[in-house]
């Protein structure tokens, strides 16, 4: 070991002496970098660990350990175009730090300074340089393209499949290399959803933003909703945050303390971009999205552009479902068109709707609600012990396993052995209400009707055991059965109200895709911010940020 290091320290003596800032001499220290490496660790720079391996090996050798980013012991523009990248990577809600850029800097640093005072560069800083840029293009490559953080790795409830690496990255770099421009390779790596693009450039704002923040965001707690007409000491702080958000004017006031109906067009904005009820009653959803910072939507926006990059390309295709479990909303979209938005409502904490893909194949007019024995066993059996009629008021039998109906007086109710199924027959009055929208997965999770409507005017829609509840199933039915003359809305509404059940077959298979998305930024490149009612931005934040 103690050979080696001599060695290292001869050689550097002899190539700085003989071959001074020439750059074949760049080249030569670049090749003694990656030969003298240590076989199973990483190449380290000065105590700087590169970050990737194979990628520098093959890079460098296939160009013959050439230099990239100097010419004539000079950088290039394309070394300083990169470095800019770096920094820019803070916008798609990445560390420019995990790309070594705190070993990166001193170099250009001390380079400039070189050049200002006619100082020949030295051929170890050249080498260094260059071998840091390309390992950090590379780790960068593979970020942008799928993503920084394993879902897996953090116990993140997401199970679409993770996107896999499709890019040979050294030969990006060579392509950028020929083209003399860095951005466009980078960019190409970016999820295919217009609104990665866009959140992007709002996060970048939101960064501007919190660097000129002022205001102390003290969290507003309120002990009941404030109405137009009511005064509340946090009224001053509310029309503060809404006239930095741009959403109310300046303007004369006459009791500070006083919820205006000036203030009331402000909350009823905000509410609308937050995706709440535009009613201008403060209630705590309100004050909750009132309290995000600008630091704290900085957050949210960088844990979101994460997880688009998580998904795979299949959600491209040119038909499927998106349910966006955090907005509580549906969209059909077919050859890029949002065909049909339906507002829905989803799992509540602890029986969460779950997240991802799955086919859906069928449609199940006038549905039976086979209840899942785990409800069955919480709410339906400690039901009937309180109420022998319970089963029949709610227009249930119970069944064995082969189908065959029993006289639910028969069973004893208070035995630990259940052996039965319940199943609530069709009817007005079925949980599944009258139409239920089949894609089979393991969580038994689909999209149906509900006989409880007045839960679609609430803000909170986080209410189901964890399927989709949709609050217009008919005209649901009619868009996906477009395609048969024989599915009019009338016909739709016949096979609704049957007492048995009819199934459908669709003609094709259509992607349901699951998301959970807290932050995106709609068509015309404005913000969109949810409530994260499953409280899962904060572990994915963390993992960002070590």
């Amino acid at each position: 070991m103690a050979f080696k290091y001599i060695f290292i320290i001869v050689f550097m003596i002899s190539v700085s002496e003989v071959y001074s800032s020439d750059t074949s001499q760049t080249s030569e220290v670049i090749r003694f970098r990656i030969e003298t490496d240590t076989p199973g660790e990483r190449i380290k720079i000065r105590e700087t660990s590169l970050l990737t391996t194979d990628e520098i090996i093959n890079f460098y050798n296939d160009r013959d350990f050439s230099e990239v980013w100097s010419e004539e012991g000079n950088l290039t523009e394309l070394a300083y175009e990169l470095r800019f990248e770096i920094k820019q990577s803070q916008f798609d809600g990445l560390n420019p730090e995990d790309y070594n850029l705190d070993a990166i800097e001193p170099f250009f640093n001390k380079l400039e300074a070189n050049k200002k005072n006619g100082i020949q560069n030295d051929s170890g800083d050249l080498a260094d340089l260059d071998l840091l840029l390309s390992d950090a293009f590379f780790q960068l490559s593979n970020h942008l393209e799928i993503g920084k953080v394993d879902p897996s790795l953090i116990k993140e409830d997401w199970e679409i499949a993770r996107k896999e690496q499709s890019v040979n990255y050294t030969k990006l770099l060579n392509k950028a290399l020929e083209e003399g421009k860095i951005r466009p390779s980078l960019e190409s790596l970016y999820p295919n959803f217009l609104i990665y693009k866009k959140g992007r450039e709002v996060l970048r704002e939101l960064v501007e933003e919190e660097k000129a923040d002022t205001l102390d965001w003290k969290k507003i707690k309120i002990a009941k909703a404030i109405k137009v007409g009511e005064s509340n000491n946090d009224i001053p702080v509310i029309r503060e945050r809404l006239q930095y958000w741009g959403l109310l004017e300046l303007y004369d006031i006459e009791d500070p303390k006083l919820y205006d109906s000036v203030l009331m067009a402000g909350v009823k904005g905000f509410q609308g971009k937050n995706g709440m009820q535009m009613d201008g009653v403060i209630g705590n959803k309100t004050v909750a999205a009132l309290n995000d910072s600008p630091k704290m939507k900085v957050e949210k926006a960088r844990v979101n552009l994460e997880r688009l990059r998580w998904l795979p390309d299949t959600v491209q295709d040119a038909e499927f479902i998106l349910v966006n479990i955090a907005n509580f909303q549906l969209d059909y979209i077919k050859s890029l068109d949002t065909l049909l938005s339906a507002q829905v409502i989803v799992g509540k904490k602890y029986h969460e709707s779950p997240i991802f893909i799955a086919d859906m194949s069928y449609i199940v007019f006038s549905p039976y609600w086979n209840i899942p024995y785990s409800i069955t066993k919480s709410e339906i059996i400690p039901s009937v012990r309180k109420n022998p009629n319970y089963i029949t008021a709610k227009n249930m039998e119970v069944v064995t396993q082969s189908g065959k109906i029993v006289d639910p007086a028969s069973i004893d109710w208070n035995s630990k052995s259940f052996p039965y199924l319940v199943r609530q027959k069709p009817g007005p009055g079925n949980s599944l209400g009258m139409v239920k929208f089949m894609f089979p997965n393991k969580h038994n999770v689909y999209i149906h009707d509900t006989n409880a409507r007045s839960l679609f005017g609430n803000d909170d829609r986080a209410r189901s055991h964890g399927c989709i509840r949709i609050q217009d199933p008919q005209l649901f039915a009619k868009v996906l059965l477009e395609d048969d003359p024989n599915w009019t809305m009338d016909s739709i509404q016949t096979a609704m109200n049957q007492t048995q059940e009819k199934v459908v077959k669709l003609n094709r298979s259509i992607p349901v895709v699951l998301v959970y998305l807290t932050f995106w930024a709609d068509s015309k490149g404005e913000a969109q911010f949810r409530e994260d009612i499953y409280d899962r931005d904060a572990k994915i934040l963390e993992a960002l940020n070590n």
